[in-house]
């Protein structure tokens, strides 16, 4: 079995795959912000006329259910009824800053096209993404940085909450060191569409304020992911 495996510290793989092979590609992931963390991730390889995510359009329920809450169910399920390759880490903890996630796959036939995501915390509904990045053909290694989009489909109120799609709120892992009583930064998403995510806000109130996010730690510029990927 493959295995995903994060640096200091080893993590559960789902491979799925069920068609001919075609290349073997190895992906690391590393996290380059200062104080942000992601969700377990998922790198699937597919083909050109499908799609995770696209930016400027409706996120699916998929994709908001990745991005407000971590959860890669619906994702997985949805790749490997299309024969994608699949690396996920469903189980895995958070991906912390400077930390790195890899793992090998063997793409199949016809899945010339690699996407990533994984929810990014603490956020609403902010992920980070890739999406359709063709693999190339030629034996060598490859990098690719990514940014923080926004799902458009929770306000970012920065205020911590549930955590489950449609209800508003950031999740708060124990992992996690959070303000509360916080009144919230906003109860509007004006762009209802994936975006590029415009950044935490926070502020440097603990008990109050607008913010449950605290502004030293918890904001990020892009690029916020590496992404290397080596083919043999």
């Amino acid at each position: 079995m493959n295995k995903l495996t994060k640096i200091c510290a080893a993590s559960a793989l789902a491979f799925a795959s069920s068609q001919s092979f075609a290349a073997d590609v190895t992906i690391k992931i590393q996290n380059l912000t200062q104080g942000m963390y992601f969700t377990p991730i998922a790198a699937v390889a597919h083909t050109t006329d499908t799609s995770l995510f696209e930016v400027g359009e409706e996120a699916s329920p998929e994709i908001q259910e990745m991005a407000e809450g971590g959860s890669l169910a619906g994702l997985t399920t949805i790749a490997t009824a299309i024969s994608a390759d699949v690396l996920a880490e469903p189980t895995a903890g958070p991906l912390g800053p400077t930390e790195s996630v890899s793992g090998t796959f063997t793409t199949a036939d016809g899945n010339t096209v690699l996407s990533v995501v994984a929810m990014i915390l603490p956020s609403n509904d902010g992920f980070i993404g890739l999406d359709n990045w063709t693999i190339p053909t030629e034996a060598g290694t490859y990098t690719v940085y990514l940014n923080a989009y926004d799902a458009g489909t929770e306000a970012n109120d920065e205020i911590v909450g549930s955590g489950a799609p449609g209800m508003p709120g950031m999740p708060a892992p124990p992992f996690l060191t959070l303000g509360t009583g916080g009144s919230g930064v906003t109860a509007v998403s004006s762009n209802t569409n994936v975006h590029i995510h415009p950044g935490n806000i926070g502020d440097d109130d603990a008990s109050g304020g607008a913010s449950d996010v605290t502004n030293s730690i918890h904001r990020w510029l892009n690029p916020v992911a590496k992404v290397t990927v080596t083919v043999n």
